[in-house]
């Protein structure tokens, strides 16, 4: 019976990871399969797994409608200005919990891990009003710019225990060749992190790229609007008869960056799984 265990241990395994990539990979399957039906199909009564007569009419009308095109510009834009201030920020602030002496560095730091306890749905009427005495509100400030103040004490903790695994050895050759914090932060040690920063960026712009609340509370402009809020205005509840190949192929298109994303990022995710593994 031993001799058996290894296989039935194989079988088991194997089926359950099919299980769970099938149950994980439906929803994907049935917007891309809604995306091609026709909306009598979307809104029969049974079930219509697979278009009987498959068409790219949604895809087509979905492109040429200036709302989307220029939501899908406005998510483009607010999370590349975001995503850049936030990593970066965050790297710096990584970098002195980990690599710089100063005075209270500890107490700042637990301050700042402290700050995870606090509900995010407790700071939303706060940073209305404040955002609103800056006369924010109806532009991508409230979106962008909070994040160059180090947005994440979650994504600090991650990449500064990843820093503190450098030796300083590192550190103090440079500074005897003449080398600032800045040149040792910029040149030096951001090379060595790069797994966990891909890692960090890829969790950042799932984050940025499906987020709906935020941007749905302080855009309040058509024109301003991003995907996610543009998908969420499609349903009419009014409706009768949904629009759902629309829907689905808005958010199919939604969905392509993040597939691209994890695609080209997955690498550098496992060699930061690893790397954190074998250091733990």
């Amino acid at each position: 019976m031993k001799k058996y265990f290894p296989m039935i241990k194989s079988i088991v395994l194997y089926t359950v990871l099919t299980g769970a990539t099938v149950l994980m990979s439906f929803p994907l399957f049935w917007m891309i399969s809604s995306s091609l039906k026709t909306v009598e199909e979307t809104n029969s009564p049974g079930v219509v797994w697979i278009p009987q007569n498959p068409t790219l009419e949604a895809y087509t009308a979905i492109f040429q409608n200036q709302d989307f095109l220029r939501s899908y510009f406005n998510s483009v834009f607010y999370v590349t200005l975001a995503l850049a201030g936030t990593l970066i920020s965050i790297a710096a602030v990584a970098y002195a919990f980990s690599r710089v002496d100063w005075p209270g560095r500890n107490v700042v730091f637990f301050l700042m891990l402290s700050t995870m306890m606090i509900p995010a749905q407790a700071l939303i009427v706060p940073q209305y009003v404040f955002f609103n005495k800056l006369d924010w509100i109806g532009t991508f400030n409230p979106l962008i710019i909070p994040g160059y103040f180090a947005g994440g004490a979650a994504m600090i903790f991650l990449l500064r225990q990843s820093m503190s695994q450098i030796p300083k050895e590192l550190d103090e050759s440079a500074f005897v060749d003449g080398v600032n914090h800045i040149q040792i932060w910029w040149e030096i040690i951001l090379p060595l992190v790069k797994a966990p920063m891909a890692t960090i960026a890829t969790f950042l712009f799932v984050g940025l790229w499906n987020s709906l609340l935020t941007p749905l509370m302080y855009l309040q402009t058509v024109d301003l609007y991003t995907l996610p809020v543009y998908v969420s205005t499609l349903y009419n509840i009014n409706q009768t008869v949904q629009p759902w190949p629309t829907i689905m192929t808005a958010a199919v298109l939604t969905t392509a960056p993040l597939i691209v994303v994890f695609f080209f990022a997955q690498r550098y995710i496992l060699e930061s799984v690893v790397v954190s593994g074998l250091k733990g």
